[in-house]
């Protein structure tokens, strides 16, 4: 047998597998001893990727529906040039920015860019991407405080972490081999903030349940006894940080009984976190959906941030304000996708870093993307105001995980141009598709993947094409090709030559991976950025930040902060109950069209949606076990539940898994401020009994 390295493309871990082949088939996946990142060890998602599409088995050649409403199946040739006229159509007709792609965090990096070159730089209209929904807080957070988007962490930080505080993090569930450091740090306190008592909060030391969107309120009040107490790093906060005078005063206001009463905390609660941070020496704050899926969720990373710098737990081992990424190659989005930013980084407004991206592209300036995208929200927005014709959507289900989904469905039916490319045709989202490109799983393809502590490591084919069958780049090529853009894909041609191009974008960027070469990706540790041309790899864990010197002009921190927004959709009389979303178990993954190939996942997962209530708030409604209720939403829609009935639930919440589409029926239509991501997290609703 064969034995191939490559990578799991389901979370931002990016485990690192060995898939023994022989004859055309997986015989068996082992997970890659001495990988720094999961040192033979993985989820039961990373250890069934060989049950992709041995199920369901998609015909490999695209389909375009007919007017008479089937869909026909015509060559890839065929596919492309028809997408392509369509596209060039709807422009002419409407305008260059009536057509718009939407990805996933999910596709390698070479695929986001070439993406972004077709549609960005050649079309010159918008992409967005499912990344939106998880780390546009933590992508913008990191921008305003640190000066680019470098979470400073390593995995390791969890082993030497003698505090760990968990915020909106449930990595029991959600990231098994993060919680697998955890458990083996046998010199931690492990504290968990969260209205919920997720699986990771029964396994904490400390638990603060903390009401709903509160965290503000919290994490201001932490700093004040924290300044107040002397239980900070003043040499730090001089030398390494900005703006701490006006925070310090800003902070005054946030007092114990304020943060009490807003919190629902007692004030011993709070003085106890106060003082768990202070007696910590290594003290890690990690957070997650729970933070970044608000409607004031930058503000409320930067206040753990803040806490961070100001107790000068930052850039040490075991230390930092620690975003934890969801999908595979999120990391890789936000760094190369040329969305919010040109390709590594920096403004599409600065002179000097269009000339240098350009000259790396070999091409003019004006060829490139003159503004950050339209976001998601505005893409669908535009769509249903009637202003987006056309739209593409690549490994994506957003039918099913769009906050206000219901809001989707009405979009695709005003369509003229609907694209969909995945590697299954049975996805929501391909319900009214009039283009499906099939394309094949990460098995059969090749590329690069950025995981959340910024290791790049390699997918590398694991199993040969069978005939027809077309991987992710090569049907985005195939369309830019179609529209005419001629040299304009010259060094284009394999994700080999993408890889070249995206590492010279970045030289002399704080994301520089100019010292990477994709032969060196094989069969290797993987490499955390920055790693220079001429930079010798001697460890395998490096940490940003350890010089004390960040990215902004000064090369310091920022303290930023902003008072508590009035809560955009309040529990009512009308909605008393807080509807709370997150991961269900393990083995499902997000709107679970990979993981129902997997049958020992679909034997212990629930087929229809359901909810968590707790006992007083069902006895109260006269609820049972398994009982199904209707939930109805302040956002106007309604969905039926099971209730499962658990203490670990406030008795004015109720808490459901996102892998069922009912659950963002009916989430709202609500954004932050700054990263314009969904607020998932809490929707006001009300119950009913059928």
């Amino acid at each position: 047998m064969k034995k191939i390295q490559s990578t799991c493309n389901y979370c931002a871990i990016d485990c690192n597998l060995d898939f023994y082949v022989e004859d055309g088939r997986i015989m068996k996946v082992v997970p890659t001893k001495g990988y720094p990142v999961n040192d033979g060890f993985c989820c039961i998602k990373g250890l069934s990727l060989d049950k992709q599409l041995t199920v369901k088995k998609p015909s490999p050649l695209p389909k375009i529906r007919q007017a008479d409403g089937t869909m026909r199946e015509v060559s890839w040739e065929k596919g492309f040039q028809y997408v392509a006229d369509k596209l060039a159509e709807l422009q002419e007709k409407y305008g260059t920015e009536s057509v718009a792609g939407i990805s996933t965090g999910q596709l390698t990096m070479e695929e986001f860019a070439l993406f972004g070159h077709v549609m960005r730089n050649y079309l010159k209209t918008n992409v967005d991407g499912n990344t939106r929904l998880c780390m546009a807080t933590a992508v913008v957070a990191h921008k305003q405080s640190y000066g680019f988007d470098a979470p400073g962490y390593t995995l390791k930080d969890l082993e030497l972490s003698d505090t760990i505080i968990l915020i909106g993090a449930n990595p029991v569930v959600t990231h098994p081999i993060m919680w697998g450091k955890i458990k083996d740090n046998h010199n931690k306190k492990l504290i968990v903030i969260d209205p919920r008592k997720s699986e990771s909060a029964r396994n904490a030391d400390y638990w603060y349940s903390l009401k709903h969107k509160s965290d503000l309120y919290l994490y201001y009040a932490i700093a004040n006894l924290l300044i107040e107490k002397g239980y900070i790093d003043k040499t730090y906060i001089e030398e390494h940080t900005e703006k701490f005078q006006e925070f310090k005063a800003f902070v005054k206001d946030y007092t114990l009984n304020r943060a009490a009463e807003a919190t629902g905390l007692s004030e011993g609660q709070i003085l106890e976190l106060a003082e768990l941070i202070h007696t910590g020496k290594r003290v890690s704050f990690w957070w997650t959906m729970g933070v970044n899926q608000g409607y004031e969720a930058v503000r409320t990373a930067q206040a753990v941030i803040n806490l961070a710098l100001m107790t000068g737990n930052m850039g040490r081992p075991g230390t930092g304000a620690n975003s934890i990424t969801g999908q595979c190659n999120a990391m890789g989005s936000r760094a190369y996708s040329n969305t919010a930013v040109l390709y590594a980084g920096g403004d599409f407004t600065n002179p000097a870093r269009r000339a240098r991206v350009a000259e790396a592209l070999g091409v003019e300036e004006s060829v490139l993307a003159e503004k950050p995208t339209k976001t998601y929200n505005q893409i669908i927005e535009g769509i249903n105001a009637g202003e987006i014709k056309g739209l593409w959507i690549l490994c994506t289900n957003p039918r099913h995980s769009w906050t206000n989904n219901e809001t989707f469905a009405e979009a695709v039916k005003k369509l003229e141009l609907y694209v969909v490319q995945d590697i299954y045709d049975t996805i929501e989202s391909a319900e009214g598709a009039t283009v499906f490109f099939p394309v094949v799983s990460g098995m059969k393809k090749e590329g690069t993947y950025i995981n959340l502590e910024r290791r790049l490591s390699a997918m590398r084919q694991v199993l040969p094409r069978q005939e027809n069958e077309i991987s992710d780049y090569e049907a985005i090529l195939g369309v830019g090709k179609a529209l005419g853009m001629g040299d304009l894909l010259h060094g284009w041609e394999t994700p080999k030559d993408c890889f070249a191009l995206m590492k010279e974008c970045s030289r002399g960027m704080p994301c520089d991976i100019t010292g990477v070469t994709w032969e060196g990706l094989e069969n290797s540790h993987g490499i955390q950025w920055p790693f220079r041309e001429g930079d010798k790899l001697q460890e395998d864990q490096r940490r940003l930040y350890e010089d004390g010197k960040f990215f902004t002009p000064s090369q310091k921190a920022q303290f930023i902060f902003e008072k508590p927004m009035e809560n955009p959709m309040p529990p009512t009389e009308e909605f008393p109950f807080v509807f709370n979303t997150g991961r269900g178990s393990v083995g499902q993954w997000h709107t679970q069209s990979r993981t129902k190939e997997v049958k020992f996942v679909e034997d212990v997962s629930l087929k229809k949606a359901y909810l968590y209530m707790h006992p007083n708030t069902a006895k109260h409604h006269g609820i049972i076990e398994n009982e199904k209720i209707r939930v109805c939403s302040a956002n106007g829609r309604n969905a039926e539940f099971a209730v499962k009935i658990t203490e670990n639930v406030r008795e004015d919440e109720l808490y459901a898994p996102i892998h069922y589409m009912e659950c963002n029926k009916l989430t709202p239509s609500i954004y932050d401020s700054y990263s314009k991501e969904p607020s998932y997290k809490s929707a006001a609703v009300r119950i009913e009994k059928r």
